[in-house]
């Protein structure tokens, strides 16, 4: 990626005003338009979006859309139809007890409700704030209970495709367990064992660390240090590892673009979150500076690895770095990427969850000393993430197409996507969560030019 140093948040202060403008006619629009008995909206196709069963994971990112809408711009319309929604339609997201999404599904929904009270951008009203924190604290316990042991100790919240799996996505949706612990909750388990969500958190955390991320140091005969394998496998009969695999990416041993934004992501949140833990909640694991120290040691490799070898010049990386077609393009990473070319597809929401991880890290690392000059390159790769996302030809200004965020791919591998008349590989179409990150990226950027409150998830 070529990092553009003289970006600044008020620099772009004119072109976040557009995107939210478009933002509010897009939620409109598919509030008006899509048919809800079909299912959650997952992506578009001709420009219009349509729903794909594999599990229910995007109905919050829809609702949680109003949410960030209202935040960044006053439009109590859209937050009266996300609170609406919320109330009447999420309740079965919160005992889901099948799925790995609820931070999600959930966080984006009822924890931005509780995020907006507690901030003091809505009434703090008494009776809809326990509503919101009961449910919050039920879906971290829910989420928490999907544990699967590993030898030496430890486990992971296993995903929807058994207690054998664990996917990098999940670092992100530890959301749900950080503010149910924030909340005062608890799992409780047979015989009234009380389990804590923060150790199952770290717990988490510390095996995806280990298994999940690749840091060069001879782990197997592709360990390149930042590199992210989308699952991991464990042999459920004595918790040892086995391989690593991938559901959405091209192999087990190239790296997925949206998983490794995943775990940059995730990971520059934890540690966020981390930092406003009390040192007596970290003493069962060693105190805090094994766990920062895992959790930054994940982060960093992540962020390097997509800077300097997942991305094209302009900050956009392509769906996978081993993707077969991906030599056709020559030295791809010297120039912009091409959601248009004629062999692989860009993942413009892997660059918007992308921008938001390496903007939250540079932040937590500013003024941290020797991390300075990370600090400063990785908040600029961030912005010079946004600035591409959000002009043409990523940001949606066509008033006839539902999504907000184009080039964005879901499942290459199963051929989930569409592909336009007379081309050759997906572009052109949206996802939910491309248009929700991109809408949290923004936000976060907008408050920073606007001078506003640091956004965080935990702010509740």
């Amino acid at each position: 990626m070529r990092i553009d140093g003289t970006l600044r948040a008020e620099g772009l202060r004119g072109r976040l005003a557009r995107f939210w403008g478009l933002s509010g006619e897009k939620i409109r629009r598919i509030a008006r338009e899509y048919d809800v008995a079909k299912g959650s909206p997952v992506f578009t196709v001709g420009g219009r979006y349509t729903t794909r069963g594999w599990t229910e994971w995007t109905q919050g990112f829809q609702y949680g859309a109003g949410i960030l809408q209202f935040d960044a711009t006053g439009d109590g319309e859209l937050l009266a139809e996300a609170r609406r929604d919320t109330r009447e339609k999420m309740a079965p997201h919160v005992t889901h007890v099948a799925v790995h999404d609820h931070g999600f599904n959930n966080v984006s929904t009822y924890g931005g409700l509780l995020r907006l009270m507690r901030e003091g951008r809505i009434p703090d009203e008494p009776r809809e704030r326990d509503f919101l924190e009961m449910a919050l604290k039920c879906s971290g316990a829910v989420q928490a209970r999907r544990w699967t042991r590993v030898a030496g100790g430890g486990g992971y919240i296993y995903s929807f495709n058994g207690p054998h799996s664990l996917f990098a996505d999940t670092i992100r949706s530890l959301r749900s367990l950080a503010v149910a612990h924030r909340l005062g909750h608890a799992l409780m388990e047979e015989n009234d064992r009380r389990v804590s969500l923060l150790d199952r958190l770290i717990g988490h955390a510390r095996t995806t660390a280990a298994f999940n991320v690749y840091y060069g140091e001879g782990r197997d005969a592709y360990d390149e240090r930042g590199r992210v394998a989308h699952e991991s496998i464990f042999n459920l009969n004595d918790g040892e590892y086995r391989c690593p695999s991938s559901q959405q990416g091209w192999s087990p041993f190239s790296t997925w673009t949206r998983g490794l934004a995943w775990i940059l992501c995730g990971y520059a949140e934890e540690l966020e979150y981390l930092a406003t833990v009390p040192d007596g909640e970290l003493e069962p694991h060693g105190g805090r500076a094994p766990v920062e120290a895992l959790m930054l040691k994940a982060a960093m490799a992540a962020c390097d690895f997509y800077i300097d070898r997942a991305t094209a010049a302009d900050g956009v990386p392509y769906w996978d770095t081993g993707a077969p077609e991906l030599h056709r393009l020559g030295d791809w990473h010297s120039r912009p990427a091409d959601p248009f070319n004629e062999h692989e597809p860009v993942d413009s929401s892997a660059a918007a969850i992308a921008a938001q991880g390496l903007l939250r890290l540079g932040n937590y690392l500013s003024g941290r000393g020797p991390d300075g000059a990370a600090a400063a390159r990785y908040r600029q790769a961030g912005l010079t993430v946004m600035a591409t996302l959000l002009e043409e030809p990523y940001l949606s200004t066509a008033p006839d197409h539902q999504g907000l965020l184009l080039h964005s791919v879901y499942h290459r591998p199963r051929g989930w996507d569409h592909v336009p008349p007379g081309r050759k590989i997906p572009c052109g179409e949206s996802s939910m969560w491309g248009d929700y990150h991109i809408r949290e990226a923004a936000l976060m950027v907008w408050r920073e030019a606007e001078q506003r409150t640091y956004p965080t998830f935990f702010n509740i």
